[in-house]
């Protein structure tokens, strides 16, 4: 077997777990848990933990939070002491696209917010806690939830040439790519001033 068969192989793996792991819907399967249906059903049909607050449950959606970045985060985590880093942040790109098409519900998942930033975590923990800080910050000032989601991963990809150039920043500019386009909508609504607020509904 030639070292490109190898690399071949090993990719498919990494792939195949960490898309594995990131397809678990853990906000469809705790409002469902919950006895609150099905959360596709509710706000914007998303499986996020944003939608899962619009039922009015802050520990269901602050558990899929939670559970969606350790999604990411175990990506990494699990296959960087066998495969390497760079396998590693391979793993962790295929868990968001995991979460955003997962195979269980035909592909229609989350935006990869929260995935995206486990994975960043996990890949260089000093640029997952920039980007977390970010959030928080344009979260508590302007209560926007896509905005803080897009600066943060935004801050994430600038940060990334600084600290860890190389395979990781490659990785890092895909992950934003994919949350922005997954953020089209609501960019469109950000731009015409009609983007709810956190707590708001819609």
């Amino acid at each position: 077997m030639s070292l490109t068969e190898k690399m071949l192989i090993v990719g498919a793996i990494a792939c195949f777990i960490g898309y594995a792991l990131g397809s678990v819907p853990f906000g469809l399967l705790l409002t469902r848990a919950a006895g609150l249906g099905d959360i596709r059903r509710v706000g914007s049909g998303n499986i996020g933990a944003t939608n899962v607050l619009r039922t009015g449950r802050g520990g269901l959606a602050a558990a899929t939070l939670l559970l969606d970045a350790a999604k990411g985060i175990a990506a990494v985590l699990l296959l960087r002491p066998v495969l390497g880093p760079d396998w590693a942040a391979l793993a962790g790109l295929a868990a968001v696209l995991g979460h955003c098409f997962p195979i269980w519900l035909k592909g229609r998942g989350g935006k990869g917010v929260a995935t995206g930033l486990g994975v960043i975590l996990a890949m260089d923990w000093r640029i997952g806690l920039a980007a977390l800080a970010v959030w928080l910050v344009v979260a508590k000032i302007a209560r926007i939830s896509s905005l803080a989601a897009l600066s943060a991963l935004l801050a994430a990809t600038v940060l990334g040439p600084l600290l860890r150039p190389g395979w990781i920043e490659a990785v890092l500019v895909a992950i934003a790519l994919l949350v922005f386009v997954r953020h089209a909508g609501n960019i469109g609504r950000l731009l015409a001033g009609t983007e709810p607020r956190i707590g708001a509904g819609g």
